[in-house]
């Protein structure tokens, strides 16, 4: 949770909370306005980012203002940092497209919120951009129309180099990543420290949330017993679910690509 004891658990949900309900009312101007000055908006991470408002209202224009989006939650994990709130969403995101192609997306969205001004300064959203053009080409003929006209709001709205950038979603780690990530849950979930240590390597940091140094010995320690599910992988960064005695939990990895290795791990949780 937040270090500054004037800021709860809850205030952090309330400030997130209004991001999917802008969504849902189509309310452009209160779903920008949630974002500091220079609010990020990664979506999906890996793409290229989105910064300030008039970014961020392109990006509304092309990808949530056209469409019906319901936000399934299954949990939230909340903790403080040196400069702010992290709420990390563990969640599905289902995409109306048109009456009939309907998305159901696996993700992660990751928001950082400023303590002072109680405003979002980044969300990160982590799904996979493969999977889900795999998901809209089996809508068949359906989603022709519906391509051709995302296709021209992302051109009218963004431009070129626009539509390159969300394209840049779909290279990463990809099912690489996910098999090293989930090989190193699955040694740590058994208590397997030593295989831990060599999957972390010397160069990677290990962190509880941002801030928080820890070493593979207490990563392992943390997940031993736990149980993994729901890899994600977006960009160089895979994430998954853990569950265990003491909740839920999200492993966040970043990655190098070549060779493939872990650069960074973040465990978010509660407790």
């Amino acid at each position: 949770m937040s270090d500054d004891p004037a800021v709860t658990r809850a205030d952090l949900l309330a400030v997130v909370e209004q991001s999917p309900a802008a969504a849902s009312a189509h309310d452009r101007t209160g779903w920008v306005g949630l974002f500091t000055a220079g609010g990020v908006v990664e979506d999906p991470v890996g793409s290229r980012p989105h910064r300030g408002a008039a970014e961020l209202t392109r990006f509304y224009d092309t990808f949530i203002g056209p469409r019906e989006i319901t936000f399934h939650r299954d949990a939230d994990v909340v903790v403080g940092t040196a400069r702010g709130g992290i709420v990390v969403r563990d969640l599905e995101l289902e995409v109306r497209m048109s009456a009939a192609v309907v998305m159901r997306i696996p993700a992660f969205l990751r928001y950082d919120v400023d303590i002072a001004a109680l405003a979002i300064t980044r969300l990160r959203a982590h799904w996979e951009l493969p999977a889900m053009v795999r998901q809209f080409a089996r809508s068949g003929f359906a989603a022709v129309p519906v391509g051709l006209a995302l296709g021209r709001a992302l051109i009218g709205n963004q431009g070129v180099s626009g539509a390159l950038g969300f394209a840049s979603g779909f290279a990463g780690v990809g099912a690489r990543g996910k098999r090293h990530l989930a090989d190193l849950l699955r040694s740590a979930t058994t208590g397997d420290e030593v295989s831990v240590r060599r999957a972390v390597g010397e160069s990677a940091l290990v962190t509880l949330g941002d801030d928080v140094p820890i070493s593979s010995s207490d990563l392992t320690a943390r997940l031993a017993g736990a149980r993994w599910r729901k890899v994600i992988a977006a960009g160089n960064t895979v994430a998954a679910t853990v569950d265990g005695d003491g909740g839920r939990g999200v492993v966040i990895a970043d990655l190098g690509n070549r060779p493939l290795a872990f650069s960074r791990l973040r465990l978010f949780t509660e407790h």
